[in-house]
């Protein structure tokens, strides 16, 4: 770090590492130190940057402004343009977090803290176990509806936030520079993360997590690779009971899983996006306006499942915000995607800080695309904070910000593995 920043500079650099790492425990005091950041960083006189995926981000915003405008009822989507102040994290993480020694303690904080939400979450799940041994229901009937939260409200959510800390540390042992005396710490939080994802019993990052894992385990050891369906199997085979249940579920369901009630949110989507193709029906209109939509030959009454949105993030923006808009936000995915493998292919070989953060950022993007297949989300303010996070440190490091450090720390950290 250069100490002859401007002091404000300095403060807003540590207020968005502070608001990066709070939203992992409140979305309060994240989003209280974003605004803290964005008013040091505006007083400090630096340089206010976005990466270069601001035109499709551009347009995304955009696209949900005139949606919200054509909306028939523009006050119910003020909710959603509140959210556009969550993208600011993009704007100071790009901005400030400067320094691969910064970007590094970010990730590894982020390991510590979603850690501790995975004890929590162990302990949660401890309690349920007894509670639905106390009332003398079945474990996997009472659970479903009651899963672990760690600290935030819901499962959902600590399961994004898990799956994104839990990859963001797998790319730091597999490709960062870790002294090897401190590596089992690491990788110890990875298990308890890993513990924690598996009983919270959300299949979407299950799946989510186990392709983007693949991608980081190809980059890492290849060969590797042919293991992981052995390694499914096996816990699908020798895990509890439960656990087994939830992993057939996926096939076949029973009545209390959410199969049937996704496939209605599907296809009443697309009915929406077919009436709507060009700016969707508004913001917040999805839920509003969900049972008129519903196909006719669907029965009634619905299957039990939140009918507020259509738990898919490419449907929900069809939907509620146009075709195009939801492809300035598909243009984005892949243009994060295209710049960092890009930036990968032209890395040597061995271990360095710019190329964990680069993987790092293509297995939380992939994680996302394939969660977003069965959830909605990017749409939940401390799974989107932390995105945009990786996303900036990526940008960050490929901006060649990180690149001069790189030769310092391979001398000073000898390699894992």
């Amino acid at each position: 770090m250069d100490s002859s920043e401007p002091l404000l500079f300095r403060i807003a650099r540590w207020l968005t590492f502070g608001s990066a790492v709070a939203i992992l425990f409140s979305i309060a005091a994240s989003q209280i130190l974003l605004a803290l950041a964005l008013v040091a960083l505006l007083l400090s006189g630096g340089r206010m940057r976005l990466p270069r995926i601001w035109l499709p981000l551009g347009v995304f915003l955009l696209g949900t402004l005139i949606s919200l405008a054509l909306s028939p009822d523009p006050g119910a989507g003020l909710p959603q343009v509140r959210k556009i102040y969550v993208f600011t994290m993009l704007l100071v993480v790009f901005s400030t977090l400067r320094d691969s020694v910064v970007i590094r303690r970010l990730f590894l904080c982020w390991a510590g803290a979603a850690t501790l939400t995975a004890l929590r979450g162990l302990v949660q799940f401890s309690h349920k176990v007894q509670d639905a041994h106390a009332q003398g229901r079945s474990f996997y009937e009472y659970y479903i509806a009651e899963r672990i939260t760690g600290f935030t409200s819901h499962w959902m959510t600590f399961g994004g936030q898990e799956m994104f800390a839990l990859l963001t540390t797998t790319a730091f042992l597999f490709f960062a520079c870790v002294a090897r005396k401190r590596a089992w710490v690491w990788l110890l939080c990875a298990l308890l993360m890993a513990t924690a994802l598996l009983l919270g019993f959300t299949r979407s990052i299950w799946l989510a997590s186990a392709g983007a894992g693949i991608y980081l385990l190809w980059f890492w050891k290849r060969a590797l690779v042919v293991a992981v369906p052995v390694v499914l199997l096996l816990i699908a085979l020798l895990a509890p009971a439960s656990i087994r249940e939830r992993f057939s579920s996926l096939l076949n369901p029973s009545k209390i899983d959410s199969n049937q009630h996704r496939i209605v949110t599907w296809r009443t989507g697309l009915a929406m996006i077919r009436a709507h193709p060009w700016f969707g029906l508004g913001l917040e209109e999805v839920g509003l306006q969900f049972n008129r939509y519903v196909p006719p030959d669907i029965p009634r009454p619905l299957p039990e499942g939140y009918y507020g949105h259509l738990h898919n993030i490419y449907l929900q923006y069809a939907a509620e915000r146009g075709i195009p808009t939801m492809l300035a936000m598909l243009w984005m995915l892949g243009q994060i995607l295209w710049d960092c493998l890009r930036r990968i292919w032209r890395l040597p070989p061995g271990r360095t800080d710019l190329k964990f953060v680069l993987h790092a950022c293509v297995a939380v993007v992939l994680g996302t695309m394939i969660a977003g297949c069965f959830e909605y989300n990017l749409g939940d303010s401390e799974v989107l904070t932390m995105f945009l996070v990786v996303v900036g440190c990526a940008y960050a490091a490929m901006d060649g910000a990180i690149d001069r450090p790189m030769d310092r720390q391979t001398k000073e950290a000898p390699a894992v593995a």
